[in-house]
Order: structure tokens, then sequence, then C-alpha cells
């Protein structure tokens, strides 16, 4: 993969997405007399002798705690240590690679008050293939990502565990071994890698980024389970869709009409067809599918502005003239907000998604509304056929629908309530790939039904993209003429769906989320 360059402030989502994916990362040395102009601030903030927030006070509660020089080091020591206390599953590697990438192009903005070797060791981590091993429980997602963040830099001072090619290894052996050595944290230093979103929208971007491909991939097996029920085009029609004016709701049926275009099923039923309208799962593709583009795109426009923000506290704001003062200034752009309604956003249409295309199984699979052979078996009653896969797919939609449940609406006090209204973003981020996983099997049941669909129109085929995504299913699974063991089929075409296999085999077609 090609090295990513950061421009801190100025990092596209297909870059973050990228990196995501495991491309290298490095920042733009450019960056650093920014940030030792802001590491040189701090010093001169401090020979004031005036108490300043987490540089030489308490944190949180505890500001009003005035901290000696000679403690200075042991406090941004003992917030680092304190401070991890997650619990849970560690953070997939290439999530907490994507939050150590944030947190280096944020820091590397100049004002965080970092030493330029703390951000280079961050760097070389990242660079040498060593990810902290990271809980994924504990941040409320205020206050920055206080536990997760304080575990990754706990690695960095030599403490904790550090993944190393998918083993873990303690964190100063890990170092030891890549030619590193901890870094001691001086004044602001621990309390700027632990303040942040980082956490959040690291998997909110991870969110995004698989959501973006079971888009594109439900837009696929949506127009192939249209064919297979021999469905109309005509709802696709773009006289329908410009008068609504919403950009999704266009760019979807566009996308239907371009992928069923050349279907010999459909033209077979051009003349003759009794059926006036089609259920809502099939007519209302532009509608549903191109709402949750919207707000998938709206969720990457909110995630890629976080992303190059600067989300710590307090904040370093340099003098560079030499007529004022320099200043730490506290605030609280570590809540994360933002964050937490784009999550919610890319749950709900995640949720939607999966949910439309179940009831696209469901119709596929009744004969009544589908006019094939019940369950897509060519003999029913002694085959059960697609019968429980759509079960499968019901209950995976309706535990979506339990996961999509807002978390931005939920708080919590916290810290003797000086903390007294938190996000909930880091609950609402990280369920989101666990839902897309969800609604990527949903869609998987769906590429199957609807090629077994399609089968039993034969000799009259599908279009020319639309076969294409038939033939490739087709080379690891095999159309079902009798019952036989389902799961291994079902994985199968999961994988085709989750590795973007068939999304990428409609290509240009499909209208894209995060990339520029």
């Amino acid at each position: 993969m090609t090295d990513i360059v950061l421009n801190p402030g100025h990092v596209s989502l297909r870059q973050w997405r990228a990196i995501y994916k495991g491309a290298p990362a490095s920042l733009n040395p450019a960056c650093l007399p920014g940030v030792e102009r802001s590491a040189r601030a701090v010093a001169a903030i401090l020979a004031k002798g005036e108490p300043v927030y987490g540089i030489n006070t308490g944190f949180g509660k505890l500001a009003t705690v005035r901290i000696g020089d000679a403690d200075l080091a042991t406090l941004q020591r003992n917030i680092v240590l304190s401070h991890a206390a997650g619990v849970g599953e560690p953070m997939p590697v290439p999530v907490a690679r994507l939050m150590m990438a944030l947190k280096l192009a944020s820091l590397a903005q100049g004002a965080s008050g970092i030493q330029p070797t703390t951000l280079k060791l961050l760097e070389a981590m990242l660079a040498k293939g060593l990810t902290p091993v990271v809980p994924c429980q504990g941040s409320v997602g205020a206050s920055g990502d206080l536990a997760p963040l304080a575990h990754m830099t706990a690695t960095m001072i030599g403490v904790g565990e550090i993944f190393v090619d998918g083993s873990r290894m303690p964190a100063d052996v890990a170092l030891r071994d890549a030619g590193l050595a901890p870094v001691t944290l001086g004044p602001k230093e621990g309390l700027a890698l632990l303040n942040g979103t980082q956490f959040s929208t690291a998997n909110a971007l991870a969110g995004l980024f698989e959501a973006e491909n079971l888009f594109r991939s439900a837009l696929v097996t949506g127009a192939l389970s249209t064919d297979a029920a021999r469905g109309s085009d005509a709802p696709f029609d773009p006289r329908i869709h410009h008068l609504r004016k919403h950009r999704g709701q266009i760019e979807t049926a566009q996308a239907l009409r371009a992928l069923m275009s050349g279907s010999a099923i459909r033209a077979s039923h051009l003349v003759g067809d009794e059926r006036v309208q089609d259920p809502y799962c099939l007519r209302c593709q532009p509608q549903v599918m191109g709402a949750a583009l919207d707000v998938l795109r709206q969720a990457a426009a909110t995630l890629a502005t976080e992303a190059n923000g600067v989300s710590d506290n307090p904040l370093i704001f340099v003098d560079e003239s030499g007529a004022g003062a320099h200043e730490a200034l506290s605030g609280g752009n570590f809540h994360a907000e933002p964050v937490a309604f784009a999550a919610d956003m890319i749950a709900l249409a995640v949720c939607e998604i999966g949910s439309l295309a179940e009831r696209r199984i469901a119709m596929l699979v009744d004969p009544a509304l589908s006019g094939m052979p019940a369950f897509l078996t060519p003999k029913p009653g002694l085959n059960s056929g697609f019968m429980i896969p759509q079960v499968t797919a019901a209950a995976l939609v309706s535990e979506n629908k339990q996961r999509a449940y807002p978390a931005s609406v939920d708080s919590i006090p916290t810290s003797a309530n000086q903390e007294d209204h938190v996000s909930m973003a880091a609950h609402g981020a990280r369920r989101l790939l666990a839902m897309v996983e969800n609604a990527v099997a949903v869609i998987g049941i769906e590429l199957l039904a609807s090629a077994q669909g399609c089968d039993f129109h034969a000799p009259l085929a599908s279009s020319p993209v639309l076969e294409t995504v038939r033939e490739r299913l087709r080379a690891e699974v095999p159309h079902l003429d009798e019952d036989r063991h389902f799961s291994p089929d079902m994985e199968a075409a999961n994988a085709l769906v989750r590795t973007g296999v068939i999304a990428g085999l409609a290509g240009d077609l499909l209208p894209a989320i995060s990339g520029e």
C-alpha cells in the first residue's frame, strides 16, 4: 500500500480509510516546528508560577489541587496509570492503528504542548507495527476517551501490552525489541495524550468505511432481487426522483437502473404483466436507500471534520509575535457529541439497509408474492430451501434494531459531577462494526436467494453486470436443488459481500460515500 503522509488538519477520508485498511502512515515533518513552539510555550507558562489546569494542577474534580514543580513528571505518569482502567476485549488492531494515527495528527497541530520526542515515539510505533492492547470498554465520550487512550499511552511509558505480529507482548519488551525506548512524560503530555475523541472517532470511521461497502453491496443484491421477483424498473425512472430532489435518492435510482440495464428477465415482463405495483421493498429502494446514503454522507462530513480537529484540553495558544503571552485555555473540545450523533446516524442507516434487504428475502421465499416455488426450492416439503436463512436474516435485523437506539440521548454524570453531561460516543461508535457484520450476513443471504430466484427464469438472463455477480457467486456456491448444509454457502456469500467483491463487480455504477 502507498504510504500515507499525514498533513495535520488536512487528512482526507480516503487517507484515513487507507490507514484503517493497513497503509503505513507518517507525519509531514513540516509540522514539527509548530510542535516545538507549543512545547516551549508550556515551559514559558510554567515559568510564570501560575496555576494552569492539567499542567500544575490535579485533574477533573481535583483541578483545585496545586502540584509542585518537583512532582510534575509524576503527575503526568500518574494520570496515565490511574486512567488505564478499561475493561473488555481489545480493540481490533486496524481500529487501534487508526486511533493512533488520529491522535498523532491531532497532537501535531501544535496546540497540545507535546514534546517532539513523544510524538516521534507514537509515529515510530505506528510505523513498526507496534499496536497497543486497548480494552474497548470504559469511555463515556467526554473529558476525552480517557481509559482507552490511557491504555495506548501506557505502552509509550513501557507499561501494559502491545500487539506485535498478532502476538501480545509486554510493552517494555516490544519497545526494546523494536529499538525504541519508553518516554518520560513532561508537563501537560500525559493529559494531551489522554484527552481527545480519537477512540470514538476511530471506531466511528471504521463503522463508516464498512457501512459504505455494505450500502453499495445492498444496491447490487437489491437490483438482483428485483429481477428475481420479475419486478419493474419503472419506479427507478429519473423523472420521479428529480421531482423530490434528494441527492441520495436520485443517485440510488440511477444506480439501480444501471444495474438492471439490459436484463432479459425484465424485458420479458414489459408486456402482459398484470401486476400494477411492486411491494415497497422493491419499489421504494431509491427512497429508503437514498435516505441512508444522505445520512451516511452527513456522518462522513462530521467525522472528516472531527478527524482533522484538536480535541484535548487545555489547548496551548502560542504568541509568535513576542508582543503578548502564551496562553493555556481550558475548554471542552474533548466532548464527543458530534461523533455520538454521527455514530447514531450510521447505526440508523445500517439498520435500515439490513431491514429492507430482509423484506426482499421474505418476499422471494413467499410463493404468494414471488410466484416462485415456496422457499425457492424445486421440491418444497421434502426440502426446506431458504426457509431458515430468512429466519436468520430476521433475527439479525431485530438484533440491529435493538442496537440502533441512539446512544447520544444517554448521559451519566462522572468525576463527582464535574463532568455532568457526557456524549456516550464511544458506545455509539463501538457497536457499529458488529451491526455492519449482522447486516453483511443479511445481504449475503439475499445474494444467495436472489441468485436462486433468477435461476428459475432460465434461459432468460439478468443484466450483464448482474450476471457477472451471479457467475462470481456460482464459482463458489452452486444452485440449490436439494437441501444441503447451508452454513458453508452462507459463509461463502458473506465473504463475497464483506470483502467488497460484490460491490467491486459493479464498480463505478454505485455511488460513493467517503471518497473525495
